[in-house]
């Protein structure tokens, strides 16, 4: 992964879990125990969710540009598709609270759209390429004779 991937993969990352200790010790303290579980394993599942579409937007980008939006696409209806199974295999479970569960995940992706927006305006990103100038038009030294 090169740098840049990585460091706007930290940049939504650090946050979000940051995010998802907070809503894990305040649902910890509202719904105890299982509600501390419950906003951790929403957060984590947030923070995989988006760093597996993240990842494999940026690599589709680079070796498949014209199927950057159709992919996109398609991770999104899979990870909702993946959610759902989640939810689905989860619905009646005692290991953690279901609401504080929702809680967290909602609040982990909130905070990760918000900073990778905040990463992607931060980024110094060409949109002129400066080496595709010199190639196109060579450089005039000196007399034309």
């Amino acid at each position: 992964m090169p740098s840049n991937d990585a460091r706007n993969l930290l940049q939504c990352a650090v946050p979000t879990a940051a995010a998802g200790v907070v809503a894990a010790a305040v649902s910890g303290v509202v719904a105890g125990g299982k509600g501390a579980v419950g906003a951790a394993v929403g957060a984590l599942l947030a923070i995989l969710f988006m760093g597996v579409g993240l990842y494999v937007l940026q690599w589709t980008a680079k070796t498949l540009p014209q199927l950057f939006q159709a992919m996109g696409l398609m991770l999104y209806v899979a990870q909702l598709l993946l959610l759902l199974i989640f939810v689905a295999l989860f619905k009646d479970t005692s290991l953690f609270n279901a609401k504080t569960f929702a809680i967290g995940l909602v609040v982990a992706t909130v905070v990760w759209m918000a900073a990778q927006a905040r990463a992607h305006m931060k980024a110094k990103i060409f949109y002129i390429d400066p080496d595709s100038e010199k190639s196109e038009k060579p450089e005039k030294t000196g007399s034309s004779s």
